[in-house]
């Protein structure tokens, strides 16, 4: 029998789109022979999905999962499109999602959730390349967070729930530091609805990321020049602006959305002292929207466009 190398099957991946442990299946069972194992794959179904990867997947579902253990507590939020909302209210869809979120709590990349085992010689990969195949429509398990505490608690929230922990809209946020964990739990949730509404941009100024501040003074420096302002005074203008603006996106300088009188730093500190915790710190959160980021390709009018190519009305 013919050796299996890991150039043959990356070869051979390469060629057909399909996951490593398909491919090196495909070529235990046809000797090492890559066009016969290229027909094998075929056969099977399994070279569909290559072809459907470059089709758009912007539809599917935003899914959460926690754990609590000896070391602390750990949540995950992973993102899995398809191509169509009808395909995401598949159970063997949604099945895949919650699974892929508990093993996300386990990887601190979605790259590393891609080759976790789900069984023997199988990967997460593999598991929606065989999905593609069966189901007809190009997947992804497009993106995964997670966040940690040993003291404290890490808090959820999905928006849009279709079920248990799967959503459009997936949110994570972490409070460390000492009290109730009942508590600390509903003032979490309580964020991370806050952050579903609002999608801030980072959790303290400083971490803003300072592209996105310069997009922004670029702009409103534009704004000012089209509006007349007077020169010497656009500089001052636009600071003032940029100061609004991180406010604006940055979570600890936000007004509540359930009590705008507070901002969420106030809030964590207020609810500090009602715990009796000196310690009590928001230590980070996560925010995944379903498509985010995605380019969606509009549906076309067809009627329309026949009538544009026979010159009719």
């Amino acid at each position: 029998m013919a050796e299996i190398t890991a150039a043959l099957v990356k070869e051979l991946r390469e060629r057909s789109g399909v996951g490593m442990m398909d491919c090196k299946k495909a070529l235990v069972e046809n000797d090492g022979n890559i066009e016969a194992s290229i027909d094998w794959l075929r056969a099977k179904g399994l070279s569909k999905a290559a072809k459907k990867a470059d089709r758009v997947a912007a539809e599917g579902l935003v899914a959460v999962a926690s754990k609590e253990d000896g070391k602390g507590e750990v949540a995950a939020a992973i993102e899995f499109n398809a191509e169509t909302d009808f395909v995401a209210r598949n159970d063997l869809f949604q099945n895949a999602a919650k699974s892929f979120a508990q093993h996300g709590l386990d990887h601190h990349s979605v790259e590393a959730l891609h080759g976790a085992e789900l069984e023997a010689g199988k990967t997460i990969q593999d598991e929606v390349t065989n999905m593609i195949a069966t189901i007809g429509e190009n997947m992804q398990l497009r993106r995964a967070a997670r966040l940690s505490v040993s003291e404290g608690v890490v808090a959820t929230y999905v928006h849009n729930a279709v079920s248990p922990g799967l959503g459009r809209i997936g949110v994570l946020v972490a409070l460390e530091g000492e009290g109730d964990k009942t508590a600390l739990r509903e003032l979490g949730r309580k964020i991370a609805m806050h952050v579903a509404a609002t999608a801030p941009l980072s959790l303290n100024t400083d971490d803003l990321d300072p592209a996105a501040i310069e997009k922004e003074r670029t702009v409103l420096t534009e704004k000012a020049k089209e509006e007349g302002r007077p020169e010497n005074m656009i500089e001052k203008i636009v600071e003032g602006q940029i100061n609004k603006f991180q406010k604006d996106v940055v979570l600890s300088k936000q007004p509540f959305v359930m009590d705008p009188d507070v901002t969420i730093e106030q809030l964590v500190a207020n609810s500090a002292k009602e715990l009796g915790s000196s310690n009590l710190k928001l230590a980070g959160f996560v925010r995944l929207a379903l498509g985010e980021g995605v380019e969606k390709v509009e549906a076309l009018d067809f009627a329309a466009e026949v009538a544009s190519m026979t010159g009719g009305n």
